[in-house]
């Protein structure tokens, strides 16, 4: 049950080594200038020269330790995490779940509105005491002390790390691996979780007739989201099949790493290219590197693969928030209420992807706020 203070301090010769692999990186021959065939070579060599020649990690190492940082053991495994609380006298409990290939680094931009609403502008919004783990196998919550770990255990065990915090009663919220951890904790229900926030929920057409009379335009467009997931989504398979062999590489080369991580962050085909906070961005694949998470990374679509978690459709009562972004997969409310029978809030953004919490975090806080103010 010991809680432990931590502080993020990477040793000078992993730098030094960094340097010395992305100076020597070997970039592979190609035809292609454009994401048809994957990352295109173009596009992650000025990533890496970023990374390179420009990209200060001690002053981003100095940002992180800004907040405060924990480490416990739960059911074996060692688990990182970060604690904020909130100065307001009413400020709920929340757990924040980040996925794949991402870590608590994407949701720095939502950490001061969430925590301290008036002091960005929003008096009198609901504020939040915030726990943001690591996944199993992620970042600083590795190494993986053996296997087993996917949703439905990874959810357990954010119920007890939310008890050992103190908190009785608490919500959850989402996205990507992160939504399906938050589903597993509303289908665990345990008690003193008040509800949850999903950015996803992962249900699809069942083929029954009529199922898509009801779809609004918004889900019916969503649809060519769905297609180009199904289309690109070579990385669920190898990682939810062999993801063993493809650690080599991630663990050797910080180019292999930065270019599998790019894979979701900037889009199948670039549409995030131009947009997303590169800085943001090769913080995140550098806690990757550091930690040699690319061990450990797919061990989590490998065994929820086996056990279903995240995706099974239980019935649940669990008071759910939706909150569904127009350049992401598209959750469709008439498949979601095959489990979810209490959904209170359903909202359709009209911008932001799959890493909302990064860029589209002011409408992602805002439906935060509002979701459990309802439940307060």
């Amino acid at each position: 049950m010991t809680i432990t203070p931590f502080k993020i301090a990477i040793d000078a010769t992993q730098l030094d080594d960094l340097q010395q692999r992305l100076r020597h990186a070997r970039f592979p021959d190609t035809f292609s200038r454009d994401w048809s065939h994957g990352q295109p070579v173009h596009f992650i060599r000025e990533l890496a020269e970023q990374w390179l020649n420009s990209y200060d990690w001690r002053a981003w190492e100095d940002k992180l330790n800004a907040y405060p940082q924990f480490l416990t053991e739960i059911d074996g495994q060692t688990i990182h995490f970060l604690h904020i609380r909130s100065p307001e006298p009413d400020a709920i409990p929340l757990v924040l779940t980040h996925g794949w290939p991402s870590s608590f680094v994407e949701y720095l931009p939502v950490i001061g509105p969430l925590t301290n609403p008036a002091a960005h502008g929003k008096p009198g919004a609901q504020a939040f005491h915030l726990v943001i783990p690591s996944l199993p196998g992620y970042g600083f919550s590795t190494p993986l002390a053996g296997p087993g770990w996917e949703p439905v255990r990874t959810a357990a065990a954010w119920d007890v790390l939310m008890k050992r915090l103190g908190y009785t009663s608490y919500g959850a919220q989402g996205g990507d691996a992160g939504a399906l951890v938050s589903r597993e904790l509303a289908i665990l229900n345990p008690k003193g979780l008040m509800g949850v926030h999903l950015q996803q929920v992962f249900a699809f057409p069942s083929g029954a007739p009529g199922e898509m009379d009801m779809l609004s335009p918004f889900e019916l467009a969503g649809f060519a989201n769905l297609e180009k997931f199904q289309k690109y989504n070579g990385y669920a398979d190898i990682q939810s099949k062999r993801p063993g062999t493809l650690a080599y590489g991630l663990v050797d080369s910080p180019v292999a790493q930065l270019a599998w991580n790019a894979e979701l962050f900037f889009g199948f085909e670039g549409e995030a290219a131009t947009s997303f906070d590169r800085e943001l961005f090769l913080t995140n694949t550098a806690i990757f590197w550091f930690t040699a998470s690319g061990s450990g990374q797919g061990n989590f679509f490998l065994e929820g693969s086996q056990t279903g978690g995240g995706y099974r459709e239980i019935p649940t009562a669990v008071p759910t928030a939706v909150a569904s972004f127009a350049n992401d997969f598209r959750s469709v409310r008439t498949f979601a209420e095959r489990s979810f029978s209490n959904i209170v809030q359903w909202t359709e953004m009209e911008s932001g992807g799959h890493f909302a919490a990064a860029d589209a975090s002011e409408a992602l806080v805002a439906d935060m706020q509002s979701f459990f103010s309802r439940l307060r």
